[in-house]
């Protein structure tokens, strides 16, 4: 077992103590009344092994130096950025020191097809891979400007462009460097509520769009390669997801086609936790290298965004 606490206790908060269920031992607040605490230090470090972030991004940096400097593992709701890369670097040895686990929280690596769709690229289901198109959209542009804090910054694009660039690297290991802003819109909210990135030089050709104006929720992916295509609709989350996997006839041709449904339900939420404490019972050391490519990715579409807007 290992003991946890949960600091914030909003709506992700929340769904946090659900899956840990047992695990967790306290609760950790400032503004909600059944929280369990109001601050981590009222809490004695001997009570608990690990935390999980449910706080704003603003507040992270100094907990996780905090919780890292105690030895504690911990899983980070994304994105991690704790003030630049070598602020990144100085909590990476500090957490070699202590024995700290630091896991960020991508759950959609656990969603069945984009974990199939993994498997399947590394057995070269689709030969040389020419170009990936990814959407992701859901329609809480009016709770984010309801929002105390959501609605600032470059909005849209470090909430939803981190899920994005994460899939990205999980399925490509793939550098983010060429990663840029084709242009962000503000329809809606204060900050960016729409945005399109794309890749210019390495390959696979990238073309990512996210967008809190999207009525119904709505993820696809499509996958173009050398001797076939792969494309998933929809996340478990919302509704059955499908993978088709089509095999390419040449010259030219109706392809090969296999339709495999994911029936509706989450499993991510657990599958991560269960990830989370195997790593906190390991012995591997932390390593921020995937957060660190994805936070200088962010920094530059952040900068680009208020860039267009000046």
């Amino acid at each position: 077992m290992v003991r946890v606490v949960i600091l914030g206790l909003g709506v992700q908060g929340r769904k946090r103590r659900g899956v840990a269920a047992r695990d967790c031992v306290g609760t950790i607040d400032p503004v909600v009344e059944d929280a369990d605490y109001k601050s981590i230090d009222d809490v004695a470090p001997a009570s608990y092994d690990a935390a999980i972030l449910c706080v704003p991004d603003d507040a992270k940096r100094g907990l996780v130096t905090k919780l890292v400097s105690l030895g504690k593992h911990l899983l980070v709701e994304k994105p991690l950025d704790l003030g630049g890369v070598e602020n990144m670097m100085a909590v990476e040895r500090q957490a070699h020191a202590t024995g700290s686990r630091i896991v960020t929280a991508y759950n959609h690596r656990f969603e069945p097809h984009i974990a199939t769709v993994k498997q399947l690229l590394a057995d070269g289901a689709v030969g040389e891979v020419y170009r990936c198109n990814l959407f992701y959209g859901n329609g809480t542009a009016q709770l984010v400007r309801n929002s105390g804090w959501r609605d600032r910054g470059a909005g849209v694009i470090p909430d939803l462009a981190s899920h994005l660039l994460d899939i990205v690297d999980f399925w490509f290991d793939r550098s983010l460097d060429d990663v840029n802003l084709l242009g962000a819109r503000t329809y809606e909210n204060l900050s960016p509520d729409h945005a399109v990135i794309a890749s210019s030089i390495l390959r696979p050709d990238l073309l990512l769009e996210i967008s809190l104006l999207s009525w119904r929720n709505t993820f696809q992916a499509d996958v173009v390669g050398s001797e076939g295509s792969l494309h998933i609709r929809s996340l478990c989350k919302w509704s059955d997801s499908e993978l088709v996997i089509r095999k390419r006839t040449r010259p030219s041709g109706l392809p090969a086609e296999e339709r495999i449904i994911a029936p509706q339900g989450d499993p991510t939420w657990g599958l991560e936790y269960e990830a989370f404490v195997k790593s906190c019972q390991s012995r591997d050391t932390a390593s921020l290298r995937r957060d660190i490519k994805i936070a200088e990715a962010l920094d530059r579409l952040n900068r680009q965004a208020s860039e267009g807007e000046s």
